[in-house]
């Protein structure tokens, strides 16, 4: 039986070259960061979210225009600043709990342009 790695790495054919090669993983992962950062507007929006969270709040921050490196390592350091867990989905990062002010200034120290949008 073949290892799970070489279960996904499956070949792509590609019109560059007219031939079968292997498609990386980080070039799709480029693409998505470049799509995802096109469509924004450079401005963070914060907002507090409750639905289908059985009425436990999160902070959820949409719109930081950095690739998902760059926002994973952006995300531990604002969840060590809140004291709070969290994760990243999709560009967008939860912080647990109502964090909005304390996120609003620590955004805004790093020299991003911050708007409180939501509930």
């Amino acid at each position: 039986m073949s290892s799970l790695r070489d279960q996904l790495s499956r070949k792509v054919y590609s019109t560059e070259t007219g031939d079968m090669r292997k498609h990386d993983e980080a070039d799709e992962q480029k693409a998505q960061d470049e799509t995802r950062l096109a469509g924004l507007d450079g401005i963070v929006r914060i907002k507090r979210e409750t639905a289908g969270r059985k009425g436990k709040g999160v902070t959820t921050l949409h719109g930081i225009p950095l690739a998902s490196d760059e926002l994973k390592t952006l995300m531990q350091a604002l969840k060590k600043r809140c004291g709070s867990g969290g994760s990243l989905k999709e560009g967008v990062i939860e912080i647990q709990g109502d964090h909005r002010e304390t996120l609003r200034a620590e955004l805004e120290k790093r020299g991003y342009t911050v708007r409180l949008a939501g509930g």
